[in-house]
């Protein structure tokens, strides 16, 4: 057994990751596959065979939360496009960007934005994508460009105070999370700016695509409308035209319940369900049939999210989380402390991929801290910089919010991550800079 052996055991992690991320953007596994046998697989390699068991259940049992809450959350989601409640919405969004893709991608880009502001991934993807994939479907738009654009908004929405990353910083180095938001708040602003503008280049691309695929046309738009409600995914029989406001007052009773953390998450989105379940369709037969409509859906995300409960249990129970940390902070010279600052930045780009937040901000953060306050770096100032990975950071197998979003728009975990990573690294420069021009951190101490 290497438990101990730091140096081996970081090898080995990085071996892991490296190993699960080319063989899922090779397409030779599927992430469900990959996300299992191949921690266990390098675990038995480090000798963790008699513990595996132990550390997956501990795994296991950490995400579940997460696991059943998406579960539910999916099922809640999909029976209230079934009703009909986005219907308005799509309507609306139609009537404002019209058919032109640059005006569809750019009008998702800030509908993303705006229901970011929650600070919850999942509730951004379930609602953005029911408003816009029926129109994405029709236009035959690349669901590729709305799966990035989503995702590097919710990243830009994330660093709110309440969304997860800055206050995890202002914790772990006992900061005022308010006066860390107001210093990386500029950042933030152009890295909303970066996500309007990849929308806009999208669009363009498929404007250029559809052209060239004489698939333009100057349809009236309550035909297009028409065309669009005309989804063959959709069950006519299952719309609820007379209930939507009953259905609106109980998704915003919802997303108040969750914004005011009232109960846990899972116990909002079950009880949510049963509620809209019972009200919307009373008959049993109905009840089983919009159950086994979403099923498949639910199950897929579900088990990715429990799969990634045994990868992570795995990392952090072989300790290959606490050995990934030394290994970096012992590579760096001291010569090349005074740029801790910038280093912080580039380093939580691929720490925050391989480990997850709760790892790098409470783990490593104060020790990167540390070695910044021999130089006169202030703790403000390597929280700022550690925030500039989050758009990479919502890539990672670890997140489970991204196997739900691949899940509705129906690309492959691989597919997304070889083709959002570019856009992903340029958003995480663009905030590098901006935070040097913006004084938020210096190049040098």
């Amino acid at each position: 057994m290497l438990r101990g052996d730091l140096h081996i055991l970081a090898i080995l992690a990085y071996a892991m990751v490296a190993t699960f991320v080319t063989l899922i953007m090779t397409k030779r596994v599927s992430a469900l596959v990959g996300l299992v046998l191949i921690p266990i697989a390098f675990a038995l390699i480090g000798g963790f065979g008699p513990e595996l068991g132990p550390m997956m259940l501990t795994g296991i049992r950490d995400i579940a939360p997460t696991g059943i809450m998406l579960l539910f959350a999916i099922l809640y989601f999909g029976l209230m496009i079934d009703a009909g409640l986005f219907d308005p919405l799509v309507a609306r969004i139609v009537r404002f960007v019209g058919f032109d893709p640059v005006r569809i991608l750019v009008g998702t880009a800030v509908l993303a934005l705006t229901i970011s502001l929650d600070g919850d991934g999942a509730t951004t993807y379930m609602i953005t994508v029911a408003a816009m994939m029926p129109l994405y479907r029709h236009m035959r738009l690349d669901t590729r460009k709305l799966a990035c654009v989503l995702i590097m908004a919710s990243a830009a929405a994330n660093l709110l105070p309440w969304g997860g990353p800055t206050a995890r910083a202002a914790v772990a180095l006992k900061l005022d999370v308010s006066d860390l938001y107001l210093a990386i708040l500029p950042a933030q602003l152009v890295c909303a700016a970066w996500v309007i503008t990849v929308a806009a280049i999208f669009g363009y691309q498929e404007r250029a695509r559809l052209a060239a695929l004489g698939s333009t046309d100057h349809e009236d738009p309550l035909t297009r409308k028409e065309m669009i409600k005309e989804d063959g995914e959709r069950d006519a029989s299952a719309l609820r035209p007379k209930l939507f406001p009953i259905n609106l007052l109980l998704t915003i009773a919802l997303l108040a319940a969750l914004i005011m953390n009232l109960l846990p998450l899972p116990a909002l989105f079950i009880i949510a369900y049963v509620t809209a379940l019972m009200i919307n369709y009373p008959s049993l037969a109905e009840q089983r049939r919009r159950i086994e409509a979403h099923a498949g859906n639910a199950l897929a995300v579900s088990g990715l999210i429990f799969a990634a409960g045994i990868f992570t249990g795995i990392l952090s129970g072989t300790e290959m989380v606490d050995a990934m940390t030394d290994s970096l902070i012992g590579i760096i010279p001291p010569a090349l402390g005074v740029y801790m600052a910038p280093i912080t930045a580039l380093v939580s780009i691929p720490f925050t991929f391989l480990i997850s937040n709760d790892a790098f901000y409470f783990g490593m953060l104060p020790i990167l801290s540390s070695a910044g306050a021999g130089y006169g770096l202030s703790p403000e100032i390597i929280a700022a910089a550690s925030l500039v990975g989050q758009q990479v950071h919502l890539l990672s197998p670890l997140v489970p919010s991204t196997y739900l979003l691949c899940g509705l728009a129906k690309i492959d975990f691989g597919e997304h991550l070889r083709f959002t990573m570019p856009w992903a690294l340029a958003a995480c420069g663009i905030m590098l800079v901006a935070c040097l021009l913006f004084g938020i951190f210096t190049l040098r101490a």
